[in-house]
């Protein structure tokens, strides 16, 4: 049905209410999860429907969803603080990269547009409320192509990008059409180009990383090939564009190529992206493209679209000199040529390099004195480290045959097969049977998740983040088309495993939980926090993280923990006050059993539900 007709429709979705069923360890629950015509509060419904044995709840516990937030705390000792809503202008804060923050850092090189955190005495400790009208987005594959304009009311880019086709305003929703900068024809016929020089069809690439990308058209229609991108775009003056993005119900990030590395494991990426991303890739001695090279898979694919490749046609249309665009291009096959990348393709304007597979395929660069070779011995060690202009070197190999790191099967495979990483040792403490134990366990673990939550796959939780990855096996138990994860791996974590993760055909980040995420609030449908609080005791407050945690869950939005009893029976005293609801059940494997499950949804309300506001 086309969306021209969306008033209507909103008519009808006025009239229904969508029920979750959530189910814990036998107890089953209605819990309404759309809002009545897109304004007030969401439907409160807690019904008991049916009872089994197959396992113990703990006792003493409430089992009214969206009800009383502080019962039976009693039992606790001490009564749960209740956090206040914020003020309303901080309805789309981003901590770490605010906007007036950023402006009192210096320009050069985008250092202005990294992370930025606030110091302890600036951090707000409220409610981030949602906008006045949010509901639930649509489901994907719907939510691709719609998105509310009630939950990201901003139209700046429908007048700003009119002609490239981003995104259009109609009735009460946006629309994006696929288009974008460089393909105005669409994103899907784009990749269909990129298809006939890269072998994306047979799953030989399955992670992508897209560099400046908009509102994410292109990884929005990779995804319906199997491949999944990993965007990121500054939060800059085209306002909410990565909010769009994750809207659409794809991954996204906030971030920017600057002075510091990319958060991102070395040979992470079977193919790297930038279609008129406006990145200068011949600047800095080649920085960016060295970094790019650092998280390109030995036989991975870089693509650059747009200026200044095919500058002799374009020059006028991108009213820039001949000669400003010709030494542009210059310095990138330079660059290109250096790092040992062979140009597959150059047609219109469309360009593809691919990296070569070890160094002993690139006998020309060890002889080449203008290439400065890292001296860091783990390449991976990225948080907070400024990025250098050198070459990141091959894994050693046996033969010119030899991809360097291990040959990687094509997906699905690749998502069960033992990594190389694992094989050859390179993950201290993780031998091929504790790799096959683990992703034994997180099959057995999922499997528990979906009798406390019968929709766990059904589409209705789309962005998933997982707070704590290790090898990625919670993500591979939970993958399908309908869903996807980000897997996040502490940078205080005893063994680094995000490499482990991308090698599985999975994507995720690195990132510090004493710290706000790159990302705007609302934008994870359910997020999975295994031992997270364990992790950081003493390391930082367990208020700022689940506060944050707060920030970026949608309303109606799900949390699974994953704990000790002790540190779950805090973390359930304070989110209490946070206006969560949550349930507590053992262990899969009985009550004796010290590791608990508690399990957590966000109540829905928005801007100006008769709330007291905190003053920040």
């Amino acid at each position: 049905m086309a969306m021209k007709g969306n008033a209507a429709d909103n008519r009808t979705r006025s009239s229904i209410s969508i029920f979750i069923v959530i189910g814990m360890c036998g107890f089953f629950y209605v819990l309404g999860a759309w809002q009545r015509s897109g304004f007030g509060k969401g439907d409160s419904i807690a019904v008991e429907i049916t009872k089994q044995t197959d396992c113990t709840v703990l006792p003493n516990l409430s089992y009214d969803t969206h009800h009383d937030r502080a019962s039976n705390l009693e039992e606790l000792g001490s009564k749960a603080e209740n956090f206040e809503p914020c003020d309303d202008r901080y309805i789309d804060y981003t901590p770490c990269q605010d906007q007036k923050r950023a402006m009192t850092f210096p320009r050069a090189n985008m250092k202005y547009r990294e992370r930025h955190c606030p110091p302890e005495e600036e951090k707000l400790h409220c409610l981030i409320p949602a906008p006045k009208g949010y509901v639930a987005p649509f489901p994907w594959p719907k939510s691709r192509d719609y998105v509310p304009y009630a939950n990201v009311p901003y139209k700046s880019l429908t007048v700003e990008k009119a002609i490239q086709n981003w995104v259009q305003y109609e009735g009460n929703v946006f629309r994006f059409p696929g288009g974008g900068t460089q393909f105005p024809q669409g994103a899907d016929a784009y990749i269909g180009q990129l298809a006939s020089v890269i072998p994306i069809a047979n799953g030989t690439v399955r992670t992508a990383l897209d560099t400046g990308c908009g509102v994410a058209s292109w990884g929005a229609y990779l995804l319906k090939r199997n491949v999944l991108a990993m965007s990121f775009a500054p939060r800059d003056s085209h306002e909410a564009q990565v909010q769009f993005a994750l809207e659409r119900g794809v991954p996204a990030v906030i971030g920017v190529l600057g002075t510091i590395r990319l958060p991102y494991p070395s040979r992470a990426f079977d193919m790297a992206h930038c279609s008129r991303c406006l990145i200068p890739w011949g600047s800095n001695d080649g920085m960016y493209m060295m970094e790019v090279d650092r998280v390109l898979r030995p036989g991975g694919y870089w693509v650059l679209s747009g200026p200044p490749i095919n500058w002799k046609m374009n020059y006028r249309a991108w009213q820039r000199t001949k000669e400003d665009l010709e030494e542009e291009q210059r310095k990138i096959e330079e660059i290109a040529e250096l790092l040992c990348w062979e140009k597959v393709s150059e047609e219109g304007e469309i360009a593809v390099w691919r990296k070569r597979i070890n160094t002993d395929s690139c006998p020309v660069r060890q002889d080449e004195p203008r290439v400065k070779i890292c001296e860091s011995t783990n390449a991976d060690d990225v948080w907070y480290k400024k990025m250098e202009a050198c070459v990141t070197p091959f894994p050693e190999v046996n033969s010119p045959e030899e991809v360097a790191g291990g040959e990687l099967k094509t997906f699905p495979d690749r998502l069960n097969a033992v990594p190389p990483r694992i094989t050859s040792g390179s993950v201290p403490g993780f031998s091929v049977q504790k790799y096959q134990e683990d992703d034994k366990l997180w099959k057995k673990h999922v499997k528990s998740y979906k009798k406390i939550n019968r929709y766990l796959d059904t589409g209705r939780y789309r962005n998933i983040m997982d707070m704590n990855a290790g090898l990625g096996s919670f993500a591979a138990a939970i993958e399908s088309p309908k869903l996807w994860v980000m897997n996040v791996v502490p940078t205080i974590a005893e063994k680094s495993t995000l490499g482990v993760v991308y090698e599985r055909g999975l994507i995720g980040i690195y990132h510090d939980w004493c710290e706000a995420f790159s990302t705007y609030p609302r934008t994870y449908d359910l997020i999975h926090a295994n031992g997270v609080f364990s992790l950081y005791q003493d390391r930082c407050k367990m208020e700022d993280i689940l506060l944050e945690m707060d920030r970026i869950l949608r309303p109606e939005g799900a949390v699974i923990f994953r704990d000790q009893v002790d540190v779950l029976t805090k973390v359930k005293q304070m989110v209490s006050g946070m206006r969560w609801n949550t349930k507590m059940a053992d262990h899969e494997d009985g009550p004796l059993v010290p590791e608990k499950i508690l399990v957590a949804v966000k109540q829905y309300w928005v801007s100006g539900d008769n709330n007291q506001t905190a003053v920040a």
